[in-house]
């Protein structure tokens, strides 16, 4: 008998299926999963450093060089100085990143407002809470919170 995660397992792996698929297919030119996994960070929090990258992602710091390093050959991430005074150079999101992610999470949102239009707005709220919960849960058995834009 299947217990209720072994179906929750499933169904989450569907999940990241069809968004990924639905993030290479419906752009000209959409960005790949990393970038994007970057530029939503560096927009949440603002500039950081291959360290803070790295641990924020939890990937070894050669992962993150070469994920910086291809963005930043794409345009969509600079090297500046650490705003802070730090010694450490640190990436932020450029103009064209910027307008690279906005047309992503548009193409996303769109995708998802026609996959929930049968959706009551109930329904849409009690599964964004779920999904939100389950997230935070992750995040604080980790002890890495994912920054979160004000809703």
């Amino acid at each position: 008998m299947a217990r209720a995660t072994d179906e929750l397992v499933y169904e989450h792996m569907l999940l990241i299926r069809y968004t990924l698929h639905d993030m290479a297919s419906r752009q000209p030119r959409p960005l790949e999963r990393s970038a994007y996994v970057l530029l939503s960070r560096l927009e949440a929090q603002g500039p950081m450093s291959v360290g803070e990258l790295s641990d924020a992602f939890e990937l070894d710091v050669s992962t993150v060089h070469r994920q910086t390093t291809a963005a930043m050959k794409s345009g969509l991430v600079e090297r500046i100085a650490d705003p802070g005074g730090g010694m450490a150079r640190k990436f932020r999101i450029t103009e064209l990143g910027e307008r690279q992610l906005r047309e992503q999470q548009l193409v996303l949102r769109e995708r998802f407002d026609a996959m929930l239009e049968d959706w009551s707005d109930e329904d849409v709220a009690a599964y964004l809470t779920y999904l939100r919960r389950f997230n935070t849960t992750v995040e604080h058995r980790r002890g890495r919170a994912w920054p979160r834009p004000l809703s």
